[in-house]
């Protein structure tokens, strides 16, 4: 796979949320900030976006997809000068796929979805991209819309087979952000995501994340990519903001947690397949990178996904239901 697919992989969508608003008159909704992503799409009418961290607010017509990935309070409404209520008062004991009606509805209409995930690194991949990201191209907003408006339906009409239907929307709206994203060429940053449009450092990193258990060392990299090693070393620190081998590491050890957290391998089978001599070499490396001991964390994983402590979530209910 290539490295965007190999990171979205292991992000699970944790709790989701999604509904209609319809609304009319003179209104405004406050949105507070929080973790996850935020997708909107105006179905009649128009209206206001303002984000927190952007200067100017953005004019919303039918049509109109937006995506809100950072963790930014926000607000929708028909003008600036509209009295604002907290959506949360709105939206409370209504059900998830239900349609919310403000002031009799009938001027502006859209459709809202919420998801977030539970992995850790969904929160470094959703930080690099900015507060607000435009759907301007109609093959994208159809797509977006179709994508927003099935993953309602599955929460609203739950059949067999929706729980995992609704991870897989929830991936796929990710992925169209991102690739919209990719697709500006006005996108300029540092990182791994910034990196794949890089001819030689993205063919640097296919290579890392296609065969992570190699003995790769700075010279085969260079070697491979068609660069002197000086050169390759400094564009690919340029531009990632670490060092390959820095890089290769934390990817090591993304596939480590992963494999700790979901599966059953030893943790010697796990080093030896990330391409460590020693069981204790990939032990060291993994307590810097994760923060604790491999074993350590696979009986916290264990514990976590443990009946008792599965029900005692099932018991608070999906974390994103209170939000639109």
């Amino acid at each position: 796979m290539d490295p965007l697919s190999d990171m979205l992989s292991l992000l699970r969508p944790q709790s989701y949320a999604s509904r209609g608003l319809d609304v009319a008159g003179r209104w405004a909704l406050d949105f507070p900030s929080g973790p996850g992503i935020k997708c909107y799409a105006l179905t009649t009418g128009r209206c206001w976006l303002w984000v927190e961290g952007v200067d100017l607010p953005l004019a919303l017509t039918a049509g109109d997809c937006v995506l809100l990935p950072r963790d930014c309070a926000f607000r929708f409404g028909s003008d600036a000068e509209a009295p604002a209520q907290d959506v949360m008062d709105l939206i409370s004991g209504t059900q998830m796929g239900a349609v919310v009606t403000l002031n009799g509805g009938g001027d502006c209409s859209g459709v809202g979805g919420y998801f977030e995930f539970v992995d850790p690194q969904a929160d470094i991949l959703l930080g690099l991209l900015p507060p607000v990201i435009m759907v301007r191209e109609e093959s994208d907003r159809v797509a977006l819309r179709q994508s927003i408006e099935r993953l309602m339906q599955e929460l609203r009409e739950p059949q067999p087979g929706s729980d995992l239907l609704a991870d897989h929307l929830a991936q796929t709206l990710l992925i169209q952000a991102l690739r919209l994203f990719l697709a500006d060429r006005s996108a300029a940053g540092t990182g791994w995501l910034f990196a794949m449009a890089d001819r030689h450092i993205g063919a640097a990193l296919v290579a890392l994340h296609t065969d992570p258990g190699r003995r790769w060392n700075l010279s085969i990299l260079a070697k491979h990519v068609g660069m002197s090693r000086s050169n390759f070393a400094a564009r690919f620190k340029n531009i990632v903001g670490e060092t390959p081998m820095e890089y290769l590491t934390h990817w090591r050890m993304q596939l480590a947690a992963d494999r700790l957290a979901h599966g059953h391998q030893p943790v010697s089978a796990i080093a030896y397949a990330l391409g460590y001599e020693s069981e204790s070499a990939f032990s060291v490396a993994f307590k810097r990178v994760i923060g604790c001991p491999p074993g350590r964390y696979a009986r916290e994983c264990s514990a976590h996904k443990s009946p008792a402590a599965r029900l005692h979530r099932q018991s608070k209910g999906h974390a994103g239901s209170d939000k639109i």
